[in-house]
């Protein structure tokens, strides 16, 4: 048999675990909800994480002897230093050679099939990672209470900032009105108040950015405009990822993305490619070649010293 790799990818929505094999087949995935600890709770992450490895490897036909390497990349990792053994940890006992990192890792993995460049990613929140020459950089994801810019969450914000705007009269109603409405089933407007305020769960509330989506979509120009600021928002982040890697003026560096904002197609890809043109000079925009959860059992194989042959990358791409 093949060497066997484990990716999990772990998101504020949901979590995604993959094996793969050496030859580049998928054996098997297996879906869990969120990752995000800081909802969820630390132990009901590691309940989390050991469930779906366990579901995973069977679905696979597979025991965790079988997995040369596995690669957890999982929200908010990084950003609480006495979090870190925890997180480390996490996979101990379960998974022998395994590790545990930041989600951005598994999306720069993945788009990028791990070559340099620079990958966005705008799911629930919004962070940037980018490698190249040998050096990595992290931009952005300091959380959805004052950061987290152009991701579904900070959309989600802006949304029924505008909605709440469009109800006072402080700006002119447009199509997201009524589907903030509909969504919602206000009888009263001012219900949204008890709809949001204590009620709303971080992931749940992301949900709300598709409304953006199907305004702009309607002709909402102010709907619209959210999704260029969004656009402009991650382009800063490419930006930062480019100075903190110490990229010269005008270097020809792929920007790709993942994460469900960028559902909104040209939407927010359009403004993305133009606020990239003003802000980083020689970036290309480049669509992504795997989704982040393969990103993650791509990593798994770099860290167990293992290149996929092009074959193996075409068949996984198939």
């Amino acid at each position: 048999m093949s060497a066997l790799y484990l990716g999990i990818d772990g998101g504020g929505t949901k979590t995604s675990f993959v094996v793969i094999d050496g030859d580049g087949r998928r054996l098997a995935r297996h879906d869990e909800p969120t990752s995000y600890y800081l909802e969820i709770g630390f132990d009901a992450l590691r309940a989390l994480l050991h469930r779906g490895v366990q579901a995973v490897l069977h679905a696979g036909g597979a025991t965790a002897g079988d997995i040369a390497y596995a690669f957890a990349g999982l929200p908010a990792h990084g950003e609480d230093s006495t979090r870190l053994a925890a997180f480390d940890a996490l996979l101990a006992g379960v998974l022998p050679r395994s590790r545990v990192g930041n989600d951005m890792v598994c999306s720069w993995a993945g788009s990028l099939a791990g070559a340099d460049g620079i990958s966005l990613v705008a799911g629930t929140g919004s962070i940037a990672y980018g490698e190249w020459q040998g050096r990595g950089a992290r931009c952005g994801g300091w959380g959805e209470i004052f950061s987290d810019e152009g991701s579904a969450h900070w959309l989600a914000r802006e949304t029924l900032a505008l909605f709440s705007r469009m109800a006072d009269g402080r700006a002119e109603p447009g199509p997201l009105l009524g589907l903030v409405r509909q969504h919602f089933g206000l009888a009263v407007d001012l219900d949204l108040c008890a709809a949001i305020n204590g009620n709303a769960a971080r992931s749940e509330l992301a949900q709300i950015a598709r409304l953006t989506t199907a305004a702009a979509s309607a002709g909402d120009t102010q709907a619209r405009q959210l999704l260029v600021r969004a656009g402009d928002e991650l382009a800063l982040l490419a930006a930062g990822i480019a100075r903190n890697l110490a990229l010269p003026a005008g270097t020809a560096v792929p920007v790709s993305y993942s994460g469900g904002v960028f559902a909104a197609g040209e939407l927010v890809l359009g403004p993305l490619q133009a606020a990239l043109a003003r802000r980083l000079p020689g970036a290309t925009l480049v669509r992504p070649r795997f989704g982040p959860e393969l990103g993650a059992a791509l990593y798994a194989t770099r860290l167990a010293g293992r290149v996929l042959s092009d074959d193996a990358l075409a068949r996984l791409q198939a």
